[in-house]
């Protein structure tokens, strides 16, 4: 099969495109046709090799976690899927080797649920990590109907799904961004403040009340700063910064979870979340890709497709 792959620790310039073995179908996995994948940072800061202190890497190396794509055959234990159905993953291991920027992939069942029928492949390829975190996050903090709660980095790939799914949850959502997103957070439904210097005033002139949640998608100085406008303290999740427990709050780390995606599918379904694409790269092109992220400049999720898919 084709796929992306490293041979070594690095930055984009370590990515080749060639030919690697076709995976084999454990158990418990089913193997998938790729149709999309997407970057998250996840991937360059393990390719850069910032985790191998936690995660074997296995060379030549295949970058990716997220997945959408058509199932080609089940493993022997796999009763959830059979041949043709379309999936999308948070294909994530435990160790870093077997990932998705490849024609083809075996998938643990455990992180699969059905693609939403009404996006394209590359906006599916977009869901996994990103709305999982967002979904997580927001769950983890109990954001629910006539909530107050406080998104810092609305813009984000994070963001824009946690925003969404706020909104849907009956949320008032305050988003923090640069200036030159805070149209972009209005389309989504989030009111924007710009995050720096000053945003515990900018907060309270928005909300003078106080808010019912904070969730952290950034890290860095401005969570720590609005803490003390919570209703009721503790009430804060951050996937950035450990530090958040120290305040009697979450620190989220996502897991695959099925039935949480296959909720994130349905709210996708119901036009009430939509994924949101910075840029569309095929597959040989996947160092730009990488590069795009990076530079971290365009709201929304980058994504990778596969074999003209769209």
């Amino acid at each position: 099969m084709k796929a992306i792959f490293y041979d070594k620790f690095g930055g984009p310039e370590v990515l080749q495109y060639g030919e690697q073995p076709d995976p084999k179908i454990g158990p418990d996995s089913v193997l998938v046709d790729v149709r999309a994948s997407s970057v998250n940072p996840a991937d360059w800061k393990i390719m850069a090799g910032y985790l191998d202190g936690a995660l074997n890497t296995y060379f030549p190396a295949i970058p990716g976690w997220d997945v959408a794509g058509v199932v080609v055959e089940p493993g022997p234990s796999v009763t959830e899927f059979q041949a043709g159905d379309e999936v999308i993953g948070y294909a994530r291991m435990d160790t870093v080797g077997l990932g998705t920027f490849a024609e083809k992939v075996a998938a643990p069942v455990r992180a699969l649920a059905r693609k939403p029928r009404n996006v394209s492949w590359a906006e599916a390829g977009t869901m996994p990590l990103t709305g999982l975190t967002a979904y997580q996050s927001l769950r983890a903090v109990g954001v629910g109907e006539g909530d107050v709660v406080l998104l810092h980095n609305g813009a984000g790939g994070v963001g824009t799904y946690a925003i969404q799914i706020a909104k849907a949850w009956g949320a008032r959502v305050i988003a923090t961004a640069s200036e030159k997103n805070h149209d972009f957070l209005r389309s989504l439904g989030a009111e924007p403040l710009s995050y720096g210097e000053g945003l515990s005033g900018r907060l309270t002139d928005v909300v003078p009340e106080g808010i019912d949640a904070i969730v952290d998608f950034v890290g860095g100085e401005d969570w720590v700063a609005t803490v003390a406008q919570l209703k009721v303290p503790g009430r804060i999740a951050s996937v950035a910064d450990v530090e958040v427990k120290d305040r009697g709050g979450r620190y989220i780390f996502v897991r695959p979870n099925p039935a949480d995606l296959l909720a994130l599918t349905e709210l996708v379904e119901a036009e009430r979340v939509k994924p949101v694409l910075a840029g569309v790269f095929p597959l040989e092109r996947a160092a730009e890709a990488f590069r795009s992220n990076i530079d971290g400049h365009a709201p929304g999720k980058i994504a990778i497709t596969v074999g003209g898919a769209s």
